[in-house]
């Protein structure tokens, strides 16, 4: 049976729920014996509050449907980094360990330390794990080898929603270009698309506009993730490029047009999602399951209100082809892998490989998606899965949601319009994607410095953005940051990419 240990030792004892659970984790993190006879110890996050009751429904499935002995050791998201950090350094991993924050400098140091073990060569026995789209195999590898089973999301989740019933108000048509998209944004300010005469905007933006909602629409004019291929076969930052400079340019025409909220550098998320809600704007660049959100928020802040979303996912300029940049570090959520230490054999490792691909399986992924039909959930007289009992889901399965190898591998059809559309574009947006191509390079000066730069970069494009600072300000900060390593990353990531 799938047992489970909840690791709470530096949480209060509040948030742990009970004594007993807090006790039980006092025991900390240990691996497995490596036999076939012993559990698979399996180091996981919990991103919910409370932890599933051993012997629960879904372990009891999970083992029965897999065969496998597995003892779940839950670690609360909150304190994941500190606890992931001590287990590092102690060298004493469970058989399974999940990294979420693979990408770490310290958790890439560990990876290839010899701690855990080289999969790639191994995948091609299991059907599932074979099956995993190339893009996503290659964003989980670190200077070309692959440390464990990626766990598999959306490759580009993100698109722009515009309010319909505003477009509808003002006489427009949906945007599918970067010139339509600033037109509609303009008009929203200028014109009154909700009949009130209330100010409005277009763009509600918010502080992480550099990395996040300004970020994904320079994709549509060229710029890479984050990190890209240049002409000259250098790997060079996306901010730098004249890509990502004419988008700032385009952007800030907009801005001054009153087309993007004054204030977007101080906005946090909450309140932009409440801005949206409130009608002071009606374009926003998020993932496109939030239209569904969007919709209920509104609904919460006034029942009687009628909101329409649009939802588009092939915004292009020019004569760049379409593209959408990827949201999920290519598809890529996590880092399955798998100790040398405890698994010390070839057959020991394939059965932690056999456990991820068994997970893979349809009937596997209901159970840590949604539960047991007629439990947890059911389906509508059109096919539509419904949770039944949101209290027992939110307990028996949701934590399980987060451990899953594939979060794609059946989309289930929904009882709401806008999570079917969004399921439909993030799949459409496969085709399109593009990905971050330094994400597998490892850089020194990248670990030590890439977050000042970025952070000059970032403070002197909202500058810009605001008209505070010209884009020759930009330039000088880009000059001014190489001497502090941006070249040095350079030189490296370039060398690191040519090695492979």
């Amino acid at each position: 049976m799938i047992q489970r240990r909840t690791l709470l030792t530096s949480l209060p004892l509040a948030a742990a729920g009970a004594t007993g659970l807090a006790a039980c984790g006092s025991s900390g993190t240990g691996g497995g014996s490596g036999g076939a006879s012993s559990p698979l110890t399996w180091m996981s996050v919990l991103h919910t509050p409370t932890t599933p009751a051993a012997g629960g429904t879904i372990e009891k499935a999970l083992a029965e449907n897999t065969g496998i002995d597995v003892e779940l050791q839950w670690v609360p998201a909150e304190s994941w980094g500190e606890k992931i950090n001590a287990v590092l350094a102690s060298g004493e991993v469970a058989d399974i360990t999940t990294h979420g924050s693979w990408n770490t400098s310290s958790v890439r140091q560990a990876l290839g330390s010899g701690l855990f073990w080289e999969v790639e060569d191994l995948l091609a026995d299991y059907p599932n794990l074979a099956a995993i789209n190339p893009t996503t195999i290659d964003a989980g590898r670190i200077d070309g080898t692959l440390y464990g089973v990626p766990m598999v999301k959306e490759s580009a989740r993100y698109g722009v929603l515009v309010r319909q019933d505003w477009l509808d108000r003002l006489g427009l048509e949906v945007p599918h270009t970067t010139a339509e998209l600033e037109a509609v944004a303009k008009a929203f300010a200028e014109g009154d698309p909700t009949g009130t005469g209330a100010a409005t905007t277009g763009f509600i933006d918010r502080e992480e506009s550099f990395g996040v909602g300004f970020r994904s629409l320079t994709g549509y004019f060229g710029a890479g993730d984050r990190f890209e291929l240049d002409s000259s076969g250098k790997i060079v930052p996306a901010a730098t490029t004249e890509a990502f400079k004419e988008a700032m340019e385009w952007y800030r025409g907009i801005y001054e047009a009153g087309g993007i909220n004054k204030e977007f550098i101080t906005t946090q998320k909450q309140n932009q999602q409440q801005a949206i809600a409130q009608d002071k704007g009606g374009l926003v660049v998020t993932g496109l399951f939030e239209a569904k959100n969007y919709v209920a928020l509104a609904n919460e802040i006034n029942a009687e209100t009628e909101v329409q979303w649009t939802l588009i996912n092939d915004i292009t300029h020019e004569d760049v082809p379409r593209r959408i940049l990827s949201d999920t570090n290519g598809g890529m959520g996590a880092l399955f892998a798998f100790s040398t230490k405890s698994l010390t054999e070839e057959a020991d490792v394939r059965r932690g490989l056999e456990l991820m691909n068994a997970l893979c399986d349809e009937p596997n992924y209901q159970l840590m998606s949604n539960g047991v039909e007629g439990t947890h959930f059911d389906f509508t007289e059109d096919g539509a899965l419904e949770i039944t009992d949101q209290a027992l889901w939110e307990q028996e399965v949701q934590p399980y949601n987060g451990s899953r190898p594939n979060y794609v591998v059946e989309i289930y059809k929904s009882t709401d319009d806008y999570v079917n559309l969004a399921n439909q574009m993030m799949k459409e947006n496969e085709e399109f994607v593009v990905t971050n191509i330094a994400q597998q390079l490892t850089s020194p000066t990248y670990d030590r410095s890439w977050a000042t730069i970025e952070q000059a970069l970032s403070d002197t494009y909202s500058k810009v953005i605001m008209g505070q600072a010209t884009m020759a300000d930009y330039e000088a900060t880009i000059e001014t940051v190489r001497g502090q390593g941006m070249d040095d990353i350079i030189a490296e990531y370039t060398e690191a990419y040519e090695a492979l």
